[in-house]
């Protein structure tokens, strides 16, 4: 159900390096927990990011959640797909419905992220 070449926080973010660029999203636990969501705050193409700090929200009918970078970097891309239809987070979180590509400047960092099998423990503990 996780990918097992993505990467995940603790926060429900996970992050697919490739090339040194990450493509971020939010993952299936986070969209069923945050149940229909409507509306998605993305930054603009040249923001700079920083791992685990908010890089923008999503909003669904029960709350508004910030969405957390697993990684530092520039966004380089937004997927505007999901200013017109946000509910594609509810249907594919872990492909079409991807939030932003960020070029990593630390790539480092990618050790600090928990792997498929790590995240699933991490939400089954968690219930």
């Amino acid at each position: 159900m996780y990918p097992e070449n993505f990467r995940y926080t603790k926060e429900h973010e996970w992050v697919l390096v490739e090339a040194g660029i990450g493509t971020i999203g939010i993952t299936d636990h986070a969209q069923q927990e945050l149940g229909d969501i409507v509306y998605v705050d993305l930054p603009k193409v040249g923001a700079a990011v920083d791992q685990g700090k908010s890089l923008g929200s999503v909003e669904s009918v029960k709350a508004v959640s910030d969405v957390y970078s697993p990684v530092s970097g520039e966004v380089i891309e937004v997927n505007h797909a999901l200013s017109e239809a946000p509910e594609k987070l509810n249907q594919d979180p872990h492909g079409d419905a991807w939030l932003v590509k960020v070029r990593l400047t630390a790539p480092g960092e990618i050790s600090n992220l928990l792997s498929a099998a790590e995240y699933q423990s991490y939400i089954g503990a968690e219930k």
